[in-house]
């Protein structure tokens, strides 16, 4: 069992050796997890690394898509529906 100290800035030093052994580099996020009978550390897990091309059509649209003015026009008839007989 590994002990550390808090600083004053508040920080805690993990032992390298757990460190290694966690697989954790310097600049590695950690979750800190309040179970009520101390703090569990976990690594944050970051966003798998993506291209544009992996992910662009991925939600196809099932129609033809809208034009400019078809949104346009979509809009005014809201905002006149929304806005019919108020001054």
């Amino acid at each position: 069992m590994e002990t550390t100290r808090v600083s004053d800035q508040g920080q805690v030093i993990i032992p390298q050796a757990m460190r290694k052994a966690c697989g954790w580099e310097a600049g590695q996020e950690l979750l800190l997890i309040d179970t009520g009978d101390g703090i569990l550390l976990k690594p944050k897990k970051p966003f798998a690394k993506t291209a544009l091309s992996d992910v662009a059509g991925c939600l196809k649209f099932p129609s033809v898509a809208k034009t400019i003015e078809d949104m346009d026009n979509a809009i005014s008839q809201g905002i006149q529906e929304e806005w019919h007989g108020r001054s």
